[in-house]
């Protein structure tokens, strides 16, 4: 049985670990891959169709906890304990509830102190008792619902039978109803950057560089969380070396070298090309959802791979989300009420991690070709239980395209011409 600190409007947790409110969802599932002993029955909750319409969810079924994600930033919003018989629960050290103690009205007030009466739901008869951060459950029959006017201690139960607690959950404010995702913990950060946006640099329908917002954990002891956040821009282009892009990143979480090209053979010049005896490499920065393919014999940047995270995925919970922003560009159509003189005129579009590609797809009006279709499997593993993803060219990008019409990833190219008058070397 679980032995947890009650930490209201931050954690539950021990010695070892602990969930965090607004720690990221990759994190959350590290610390379950690492306490695989301790912790199992680990069921993850998710909408396939509408995946930003419901929260995303970690159940922990044996230990009665229920940990929910903010479905568009991916971070612990509440802590929820659903079942309190299955674990021990202390706060400043003493406990509240264990196998011998149980957690009654009396129990919690001893142990919390006094709060504001709680709220009295008729449909599922129950009490909340609300502090800061934190709130507790408690099953009432209706008909002591009238005598509840000097508060939950007023009650008078049958034979001293005093309820219990059912729920208990942790969130970050006054209200679990309003409650919203804290911002990324200090705790968090792990001496990593962290995106808080990234801008795809475009001109004339072609990708010229990316804009990188970051975050990272400032210099100095603040006493406030906040003070030592640190936020600062970097931008990158195609053909900068691994020097360039490392002094701007920092190094890459890890790196991985192509063994092959599956996508050779759509090139026009499939046939000649011969198998290397190099390979291209990514630098992979999964704090930021991204990659970079370097090239194996320039060393410099080839493309950049932008990841949405989104469950379903067979890449799901490799990255954090890569919060993108890309301006499409396209030439009105003449049936859009253009004149002669406005025929040039072009409208914009911006793409982003939450962008449909139905949006996307009715923007460029144009009839697209057909997609290719991508099925990743593993090597030691053959079956993809999430199915196929489409590949759609646009431009200088390719976009991959979830069965629900989600954006997977958005790989950035230089076309080849444009390569060679950048640097010959690129050739």
């Amino acid at each position: 049985m679980l032995d947890l600190d009650v930490v209201p409007e931050r954690s539950l947790g021990n010695e070892q670990w602990e969930f965090i409110l607004g720690q990221p969802f990759f994190q959350t599932v590290n610390i379950l891959k690492h306490q695989d002993r301790v912790i199992k029955g680990v069921q993850v909750w998710y909408s396939e169709q509408n995946p930003l319409q419901m929260d995303l969810v970690i159940n922990l079924s044996q230990d009665g906890i229920r940990l929910i994600f903010d479905s568009t930033w991916q971070r612990l919003k509440v802590i929820e304990v659903y079942n309190v018989t299955k674990v021990k629960l202390k706060y400043c050290g003493v406990h509240f509830n264990t196998p011998h103690v149980q957690p009654t009205i009396a129990q919690i007030d001893q142990s919390f102190g006094a709060t504001h009466p709680g709220v009295y739901d008729s449909e599922r008869q129950v009490f909340v008792l609300n502090f800061r951060g934190l709130s507790f459950t408690f099953p009432i029959e209706s008909k002591l619902e009238p005598r509840y006017a000097h508060g939950l201690g007023s009650l008078q139960f049958p034979n001293g039978a005093s309820p219990t607690v059912t729920k208990m959950c942790i969130y970050s404010g006054n209200s679990l109803t309003d409650t919203r995702c804290p911002l990324l913990p200090i705790q968090c950060f792990y001496g990593s950057c962290h995106l808080e946006c990234l801008e795809v640099l475009r001109e004339n329908s072609v990708t010229q560089g990316i804009q990188f917002h970051l975050l990272t954990e400032g210099a100095g002891q603040g006493k406030l969380s906040e003070l030592r956040r640190k936020t600062f821009e970097r931008r990158l282009r195609f053909g900068d070396s691994c020097e360039d892009v490392t002094s701007a990143l920092g190094c890459p979480s890890k790196i991985f070298y192509k063994a092959e090209d599956k996508m050779r053979i759509h090139s026009s010049e499939a046939h000649k090309m011969v198998r290397s005896r190099s390979s291209d490499y990514y630098f992979n920065y999964f704090t930021l959802g991204m990659d970079i393919l370097f090239d194996a014999y320039t060393h410099r940047v080839k493309k950049f791979v932008l990841h949405t995270n989104y469950p379903g995925h067979y890449n799901f919970n490799l990255y954090c989300r890569c919060e993108f922003k890309i301006p499409l560009t396209v030439e009105k159509a003449p049936g859009d009420g253009a004149t002669l003189i406005q025929l040039s005129e072009y409208e914009e579009m911006a793409v982003t991690a939450y962008t449909k590609w139905k949006e996307v797809e009715k923007f460029l009006v144009k009839p697209l070709v057909k997609p290719v279709v991508l099925n990743r499997a593993s090597t030691t593993n053959t079956k993809n239980p999430f199915g196929s993803t489409f590949c759609y060219s646009v431009q200088d990008m390719i976009f991959e395209v979830m069965q629900n019409s989600h954006i997977a990833s958005v790989t950035l190219y230089q076309p080849a011409a444009a390569a060679q008058t950048r640097d010959p070397l690129m050739s």
